[in-house]
């Protein structure tokens, strides 16, 4: 049987019906309700006056305010927000202070006041994909975890920025590029990454920030950076935004980057780039590591096993799965609908495997990317463990 719920208004009703049959004092009825004489007396007075309505709580909202605002000055700062629908409370009150000689409200009343009567346009908040939480574990091999970064930016002394793109093997501290762009744009970073899966082969795994080309807000935070990762077989992962302790490693680098390259800048961005060359061939294979029991970089890293297709493989979904192709608007049809997915994948296979009445998993290649929902017509981004770019087995 549950449990009932009495509420403040029964409890006085009950108080004054025990009044009326004066079985006990009011004295004895005000302890064992646990309340004052007074409060038994106000109580009594407003049943009498207004019967079962007086029981319940009024307002305590005081019946005036000596220091509110004047109406006059609020119709000044109304009239002043439509004519000048742009300016903001500080604003307002400058040009009202040239009309009215009052005393006038601080700022933040004025903007509170300007929210509560609709004189301010609600901005619309830009939707956020949940994120996969934590990365995965730690590499344990050689080419199992790359993490990839752009060190801030700087000037040379000529006076062009340089945006250096650093790659770590995570096992080993083998800084496998560091080279200095113009711009860190997707098409100039897939070049780099291009250059080092020739020449080092592909790893499992490739860590970064939520940053532009690394993610997106698309579905699964995946960008057309990271969709090409996952074509090469590469599992892209991605730290907790604010939470650069989860790649201590690069950014330890990077402090070691700055001292020793950056301070000050060279000339030129190609003088700038020798100075990258020559600091880590000298960081890989001369000076020693505390983690590494003193040892370079360079005694661990091994090239991986696995070479850089020249065409990749498209995808192979099991039978049972449903399998449709992402169109150029970034869409799928569905039952005759159209059901939005993402531009990354544009003239992409994805999969649909059933998993209950209307439900769908989703996935590309080998990675998920949400829940399909049927009845809502749309992909859902899952949270937590769902949401990982969890290998399908």
């Amino acid at each position: 049987m549950p449990w009932s719920e009495v509420s403040v208004v029964d409890q006085r009703w009950r108080f004054l019906t025990d009044v009326r049959l004066e079985v006990f004092s009011l004295r004895e009825l005000c302890g064992r309700y646990d309340i004052s004489r007074p409060t038994a007396y106000l109580w009594i007075e407003r049943y009498e006056q207004e019967g079962v309505a007086g029981l319940a709580d009024r307002s305590h909202r005081p019946h005036s305010c000596p220091h509110a605002t004047k109406a006059h000055v609020w119709e000044a700062v109304r009239r002043a927000r439509h004519e000048h629908p742009t300016w903001g409370p500080k604003k307002l009150l400058w040009l009202v202070a040239k009309r009215l000689d009052e005393d006038l409200p601080a700022p933040s009343t004025v903007a509170g006041w300007l929210k509560r009567t609709g004189l301010v346009a609600r901005h619309r908040r830009r939707p956020q994909r949940p994120h996969p939480g934590k990365p995965l574990g730690h590499a344990t091999t050689p080419n199992g975890l790359w993490t990839i970064d752009f060190k801030g930016h700087f000037r040379t002394r000529d006076g062009r920025y340089c945006y250096p793109l650093t790659v770590v093997d995570a096992y080993s501290r083998y800084v496998l590029a560091c080279q200095g762009l113009l711009h860190p744009t997707r098409r100039l970073t897939t070049v780099a990454l291009e250059r080092l899966f020739r020449e080092h082969g592909l790893p499992e795994r490739i860590r970064s920030d939520n940053g532009a080309p690394f993610a997106s807000m698309a579905l699964a935070r995946l960008s057309k950076l990271s969709a090409w990762w996952i074509r090469l077989g590469i599992t892209p992962e991605l730290i907790e935004p604010r939470h650069p302790e989860q790649n201590p490693r690069h950014e330890r680098m990077h402090r070691t980057l700055k001292d020793e390259t950056t301070r000050p800048p060279a000339g030129t961005c190609r003088a700038q780039q020798l100075r990258f060359n020559h600091w880590r061939r000298q960081y890989n294979e001369q000076r020693p590591h505390e983690s590494l029991r003193q040892q370079p970089p360079a005694s661990l890293y091994r090239s991986s096993p696995r070479p850089y297709p020249a065409r990749p493989a498209g995808p192979e979904y099991p039978g049972h799965f449903e399998v449709r192709r992402v169109s150029r608007n970034g869409g799928i049809r569905w039952a005759g609908h159209r059901v939005p997915v993402s531009h990354s994948m544009l003239e992409e296979y994805i999969g649909f495997e059933p998993v209950d009445d209307g439900l769908w998993d989703v996935y590309y290649y080998h990675c998920r990317l949400g829940r399909f929902n049927e009845r809502l017509g749309r992909i859902i981004d899952d949270r937590g463990r769902a949401f990982r770019h969890t290998p399908r087995v």
